[in-house]
């Protein structure tokens, strides 16, 4: 497996990517975590919109529903010691370089959130990193995950009236981890903190409760749920701890996830993750911050039944990854946030 690079934009710590469709194309946002803009792209990679050029904080984006063009995004998360006056924002594109921004929710600490789905009803769900500080690193305060049923029309709200958020899971310290996985034709939510990997299900009816199963209670950064062997069982991949540098897959035996596999190496400040299928088979791709920095993509071999890795890039420092098919070739986009660059990989045998 090797991967073409190319730089499509230089971006200050580039950190959040989304698809957006719009006007019938597709195309993906990328945003910065630091003040700088939000760039719409094409999928050959070229730039389209400057959708803003500030506040960014954009942790996560996420097109809303059978609309046109019109995404949330979080605001103003610059870090984990600057996140107070973070938000979620609605998007709305009016004409060319005229994007409309409300706010839907002020929510401190607001780190990832998505919407999600179940027999007609879409949900809100968002996970505050951490639900307070009082000086630089301060951890005593966990975070929370929050939901609300998200109405078809976004119209009426801004700031002065804003979606009530409801928390359907507390004590959740140093809560960064968020996957959707589509798991026996649902969307659930794979969630990670300090304190385990949790599968968050949405309810069957808008007045029912979230079901929450925990998966591990290790403490873990990010997660993916995958069937990588194939064997119509999905594994865990786990990257941990918080911000951590190890990468590891379980399998469940007996109702329990097990580890069967380890990265051989340290991957210092692994971010990034990607679980789904790359050259029309199951991968993981993960990308470190720290370190040798790489982006690293993992598959299992079904000769030697063991799980392999290969190094796709190095020194780039992805914070997020996103995969899309564009006329049959497989397309990797990451935020390569150490090196400020929005790199676009064509990925081949």
């Amino acid at each position: 497996m090797k991967a073409c690079k190319k730089v499509i934009s230089n971006l200050t710590k580039c950190y959040s990517i989304a698809p957006l469709n719009y006007n019938g194309n597709d195309y993906f946002l990328v945003a910065a975590e630091k003040v700088d803009r939000c760039i719409l792209f094409d999928q050959e990679g070229r730039e389209v919109d400057t959708v803003w050029s500030e506040p960014g904080g954009v942790m996560s984006m996420v097109q809303v529903p059978g609309t046109n063009g019109q995404f949330l995004a979080t605001h103003k998360f610059y870090s984990p010691n600057d996140s107070k006056e973070a938000r979620i924002v609605i998007v709305t594109p009016v004409s060319k370089g005229n994007w409309e921004v409300r706010t839907l929710a002020e929510l401190p600490h607001v780190h990832r959130f998505d919407i999600v789905e179940r027999n007609g009803i879409r949900y809100l769900i968002a996970c505050a990193l951490k639900s307070g500080h009082e000086y630089k690193d301060d951890w005593s305060m966990p975070g929370k995950v929050y939901a609300a049923v998200l109405p078809d029309d976004l119209s009426g709200f801004d700031q002065d009236h804003q979606l009530e958020l409801k928390v359907i899971k507390d004590n959740m310290l140093k809560n960064h981890g968020y996957y959707r996985v589509n798991d026996q034709g649902t969307d659930t939510c794979i969630i990670s903190a300090d304190c385990g990997v949790f599968q968050f299900i949405p309810p069957e009816a808008a007045e029912g409760e979230w079901t929450i199963h925990t998966l591990l209670d290790t403490a873990a950064s990010d997660a993916v749920l995958i069937d990588m062997d194939e064997d119509g069982e999905k594994e865990l991949a786990v990257l941990s701890p918080f911000h951590g540098e190890k990468i590891s897959i379980y399998k469940r035996e007996d109702g329990v996830f097990r580890q069967v596999y380890g990265y051989e190496k340290p991957a210092e400040f692994t971010h990034a993750i990607y679980g789904g299928n790359l050259l029309n088979h199951p991968a993981l791709v993960v990308g470190h911050r720290k370190g040798e920095r790489n982006l690293i993509a993992f598959t299992y071999n079904k000769d030697t039944k063991s799980y392999q890795s290969e190094v796709l890039d190095q020194d780039c420092g992805p914070a997020n990854v996103y995969h899309f098919i564009k006329d049959g070739e497989d397309i990797l986009i990451s935020a390569n946030r150490e090196t400020d660059e929005v790199a676009m990989y064509q990925v081949v045998e």
